[in-house]
């Protein structure tokens, strides 16, 4: 993670989620579904990439995204459950997409469903959809027919109830996402001295959103009765910022470290207000990251599972 490399060379100095749960053994999966659907998105993309060049190359990436999470997802339900070859592959979830727009509207499905299941599924899963959701608003970005109905980032706060508790694993994880935070706010501060000026509203934006997940993450550790840590003194990038190619470079990487950060949340909390939370976050900073690598002309510009360490 850049942040543990920036800390190296430190100068000298949707909606509210519920409880998570397990499925009984007698019910289905519901990561088949997932599955089936990824599948689904993957073929209907190719499909629609054959018959428009200029849209190639984004549909493709929607196509080689979904195939990831089918492969994925599939892998998680095949760990809980051995596949059972006498049962059957579950039926789509809809039609096959005619066109970009109806494309783009499956992934907001797709999207949908998997933040739904966040909400209630054990923590083992939690940070593998999450990743999904994240993926799936990334790939909508692409084209404005794929993003229809998308809506802008909302910066949000978190304001957790009195009496709220959080394991000591979660507190851990909390501490790093808070972390990843601070220097994602420092690194916006410098690298706008070296972006032009219509980059400045976007840098705006992305400073206020990482200060509202910033004073979330403490408020949150606060209340559960632990010492928010505090930013560094100052920060040293892992190489020098010198233009707008550099400058772009070290926000990707925050941006990133920030994914991973939050997905780890995901993947140690029970506490519904807290994973909520990182949803968002890691959602967002997957966004984010996304448009930050297609303009630095990195390949893919999103990847498949936002967060999952390399």
């Amino acid at each position: 993670m850049l942040r543990a490399v920036l800390l190296a060379g430190l100068a000298a100095g949707t909606a509210p989620v519920v409880a998570a749960c397990t499925n009984t053994e007698d019910e289905p999966d519901p990561l088949r579904q997932l599955a089936a659907t990824a599948r689904r998105d993957a073929r209907d993309a190719a499909a629609l990439a054959e018959g428009d060049p200029s849209l190639a190359a984004q549909l493709r990436l929607v196509a080689d995204t979904r195939k990831a999470h089918a492969t994925a997802l599939q892998a998680e339900v095949d760990r809980e459950r051995p596949p059972d070859d006498a049962a059957p592959e579950p039926g789509p979830a809809r039609g096959k997409a005619e066109s970009v727009a109806q494309l783009g509207k499956a992934l907001a499905a797709a999207e949908q469903a998997a933040m739904e299941l966040v909400a209630r599924v054990p923590t083992y899963r939690a940070g593998l959809l999450g990743s999904v959701v994240a993926a799936c608003a990334s790939l909508r970005q692409l084209a404005p027919d794929l993003a229809a109905g998308q809506e802008e980032n909302e910066i949000e706060e978190l304001r957790p109830a009195e009496g709220n508790t959080l394991a000591e694993d979660a507190v851990e994880v909390l501490q790093e996402a808070l972390g990843a935070e601070h220097a994602a706010m420092w690194a916006y501060g410098l690298v706008s001295a070296y972006l032009p000026a219509d980059f400045d509203e976007g840098l705006g934006k992305a400073t206020a959103e990482h200060r509202a997940r910033r004073d979330g993450a403490q408020r949150m550790l606060t209340v559960a009765g632990s010492t928010p840590r505090p930013a560094q003194p100052g920060y040293v990038p892992p190489e020098d910022i010198t233009d707008q190619t550099s400058a772009t470079t070290l926000v990707v990487q925050v941006e990133d470290d920030c994914t991973i950060a939050w997905r780890a949340v995901l993947e140690h909390t029970d506490n519904a207000e807290l994973r909520g939370f990182a949803l968002r976050a890691l959602t967002s900073s997957a966004r984010r990251c996304a448009l930050w690598r297609a303009e630095a002309g990195e390949a893919p510009s999103v990847l498949a599972l936002p967060g999952k360490p390399g």
